[in-house]
């Protein structure tokens, strides 16, 4: 059976995924010290860190978890290494 989403599923799935990136950067932004960047940047930093997180762990051979649990600690782990990184940056 193939499955595709309609223009509706598919604006529903991308604000769940803006807000769970908006969730774990600032997360992300908890855990680095100095605070978040705001709502956009902390979403756009979380999407960005979980994407990072997803390549580079299993590039690696680092595994943290499994699951829902393992897949958002190394989505905040990811986030929170990117937010270092602009952190360093914007300091340049």
């Amino acid at each position: 059976m193939h499955t595709t989403l309609s223009g509706e599923n598919m604006l529903i799935a991308f604000l769940i995924w803006i807000i769970i990136g908006a969730i774990i950067g600032w997360l992300a932004g908890l855990l680095v010290q100095g605070g978040g960047f705001g709502f956009i940047a902390d979403a756009l930093i979380g999407i960005f860190g979980s994407v990072l997180a997803g390549w580079l762990f299993p590039s690696l051979g680092l595994e943290i978890g499994h699951g829902l649990i393992g897949s958002v600690l190394a989505s905040v782990v990811g986030a929170a290494i990117v937010v270092l990184v602009v952190r360093l940056l914007r300091r340049i």
